[in-house]
């Protein structure tokens, strides 16, 4: 999926839509620590993981800048670190110039303002005035792989991100994630309409053949009557 058609088929998804299809289709389902969120609340980004990891100074994400293609993510692994930022906005705005479609931190940013200002979507844990603390060796693989919360990512994932986090799925799987996520999207927006409508949501999915079928078969599940009868509330 190139970077135009990843955006496109996005704007039109969430990434709890991607997050249920990734459940759908028996794949981990890798988000992004709870408190990620964007620097500008409603900022979305989708693109291809450009990784880096950050052990004090800014060169690796210039080199980064030097071998990411237009529409990458800068993905940065800081290691939650919570005392330090270690993006600001010259990073920020050298991204944008470079043609990226974002940033995501696994850490704290600064210079929130001007990130503001400048208008390319970062997602981070959070803000403090302070940059880099320290200096240390940088990892020979720092270009090639990033943590962020439990998972390790890498160019071969994309990142996507809106007002509930980010996600991470692997790029190889990205088309057929992408079509289970809009048939979870539209089964969605027609239950909402019908219950809009007047058709509660226990009258779409037949709740009580649910609970009337699982005294007789105490082993039932709500999920496995949920896809006998088309519905997509859990996944």
């Amino acid at each position: 999926m190139d970077p135009q058609e990843l955006r496109l088929r996005f704007a039109a998804l969430t990434t709890a839509h991607l997050a249920d299809a990734c459940i759908r289709a028996g794949l981990p389902v890798r988000c992004g620590p709870a408190p990620s969120r964007a620097v500008v609340p409603g900022d979305r980004l989708a693109g291809r993981v450009r990784p880096a990891r950050h052990t004090g100074s800014v060169d690796v994400f210039l080199e980064a800048f030097e071998q990411a293609a237009p529409g990458d993510v800068l993905v940065v692994d800081n290691g939650g670190r919570t005392d330090e930022s270690c993006v600001g906005d010259l990073v920020a705005l050298e991204a944008q110039a470079a043609g990226l479609a974002g940033i995501v931190i696994w850490g704290l940013h600064r210079d929130t303002a001007d990130i503001r200002a400048i208008g390319l979507p970062v997602f981070s844990l959070g803000s403090i005035p302070t940059g880099p603390l320290s200096l240390a060796a940088r990892p020979g693989d720092a270009l090639r792989t990033a943590t962020v919360g439990e998972w390790a990512v890498s160019d071969g994932d994309l990142v996507l991100g809106d007002d509930d986090g980010v996600l991470f799925v692997p790029a190889e799987r990205a088309e057929g994630l992408f079509t289970l996520a809009e048939t979870i999207r539209d089964t969605e927006r027609t239950q909402a309409d019908r219950i809009r409508a007047g058709v509660s949501l226990r009258a779409q999915v037949r709740f009580g053949d649910y609970l009337d079928q699982r005294l007789l078969k105490p082993s039932l599940t709500f999920r496995d009557h949920l896809r006998a009868v088309g519905g997509a509330i859990e996944e």
